[in-house]
């Protein structure tokens, strides 16, 4: 027993030479002195206890220099996306519409050329109602807010177009509300301003429930188009869609027009009607 514990012990002893394997190359009083790798630069001694460690590079030539103090990142690379916000069907007793709402941006992460869609189609009348297109400069102020500048035109059957400069800001409110406020000056010099805020309300990660606000105020009498100075009237409606992928979304909902004040007396001595409910369905899509 003691013979095989001593055996036991002597091997024990002699593995790290053993497991060192030696360069048959290279003579054995060399081992540890062979040429090393053009490259190869051997640690320095470790600084005194409580001095300062100090890190640097050799900025010359050569392999571990040549990207010393650069990193690549994918900062402000230019990019483009089309947004179909709401592309529906809206109807009642008296109409079927056609709605679309979209926009479409191309920029970088401070600057963006954006361009806005909106209009609606009358099936039973077979004739465009309203669109309006607009141009604008997005320029990044702080995070998840834009200012905009730029121009919208407004195409109106049998009457004479509008074409307006146009300013606002664009951005997410906390708790993600999504805000659009813009400021227009009309090619007559009337003054007017347009609200939007919007939410999505995740009840599954697919499932959604969506609410919209939109309202427009006008400084100044266009009697001529329907709109009296005050509030001209609001838009408020509901949603529900179902999101097949981030990029496409079927919906159903609701939706409530009613004009107010002036705009509404001079809509109703032409006919008109002051309010209107819909039930809509569509889609939502990005690419």
């Amino acid at each position: 027993m003691r013979y095989i514990s001593g055996v036991l012990c002597a091997l024990f002893l002699a593995f790290p030479a053993l497991a060192h394997e030696a360069n048959p190359e290279i003579p054995h009083h060399h081992q540890g002195t062979e040429p090393k790798p053009e490259h190869y630069n051997s640690p320095g001694a470790p600084p005194p206890k409580g001095a300062e460690v100090r890190k640097y590079a050799i900025d010359e030539p050569g392999p571990t220099a040549a990207n010393f103090g650069e990193f690549f990142t994918h900062d402000n690379r230019k990019r483009f996306q089309v947004i179909g916000d709401r592309v529906e069907y809206r109807g009642d007793d008296s109409r079927d519409i056609l709605l679309w709402d979209g926009d479409a941006w191309y920029g970088g992460d401070y600057n963006k050329l954006y361009f806005e869609s909106e209009g609606e189609y009358n099936f039973r009348k077979d004739k465009l109602e309203t669109a309006t297109t607009e141009l604008f400069w997005n320029h990044a102020i702080r995070p998840f807010w834009d200012t905009q500048l730029g121009l919208r035109h407004d195409f109106i059957p049998d009457k004479d177009d509008r074409t307006f400069l146009a300013g606002g800001v664009q951005g997410m409110l906390p708790y993600i509300f999504e805000v659009d406020a813009t400021a227009y000056v009309s090619d007559e010099g009337k003054v007017s301003a347009v609200f939007e805020i919007e939410r999505s309300w995740y009840f599954s990660p697919r499932l959604a429930v969506w609410p919209r606000f939109e309202t427009e105020i006008a400084f100044n009498d266009a009697e001529d188009y329907n709109i009296g100075s005050g509030i001209t009237g609001f838009e408020t409606g509901l949603r529900a869609r179902y999101e097949f992928s981030r990029k496409f979304a079927p919906y159903i909902g609701i939706s409530y027009e009613q004009k107010v004040g002036q705009t509404a007396d001079l809509i109703e001595e032409g006919g008109g009607d002051t309010d209107n409910t819909f039930i809509v369905a569509g889609i939502k899509f990005w690419f």
